[in-house]
């Protein structure tokens, strides 16, 4: 089981990008699946996340800007990010709640992609 991230790069302000992560393997069900970044020097912050029902959140820092969505019949969630700025340079995680069987019965793990670098630069 594993997220895989694509999709980042270097841009000029005020462009635009697409971000894809991809679930892949034996899982049940995924749950919440969303977009972390982090900038040098600073703190992993929550950027999207969207639910199993589509209902989607963002940080106030990118609301307006960026789109998260989800293709259910892929198990892939994508980030359209447009009039980027260079306060956006940051890696980029894909976070997802994955239900796997176990032994056990179904159960919920979190997991995370590799980054990808996305850099907004003139």
């Amino acid at each position: 089981v594993q997220l895989q991230a694509s999709g980042g790069g270097l841009v000029q302000p005020g462009g635009s990008l697409r971000l894809s992560c991809a679930a892949s393997g034996s899982i049940l069900r995924i749950n919440v699946l969303g977009w972390y970044r982090q900038a040098p020097g600073k703190q992993r912050e929550l950027v999207a996340f969207i639910t199993s029902e589509s209902n989607t959140n963002y940080a106030d820092s990118v609301k307006g800007r960026f789109t998260i969505s989800r293709d259910n019949v892929e198990n892939t969630i994508y980030l359209q990010m447009n009039s980027l700025k260079p306060e956006d340079t940051a890696v980029y995680y894909c976070n997802g709640n994955l239900v796997l069987a176990t032994g056990w019965g179904p159960k919920e793990f979190a997991y995370w992609g590799q980054g990808t670098l996305v850099t907004v630069s003139s």
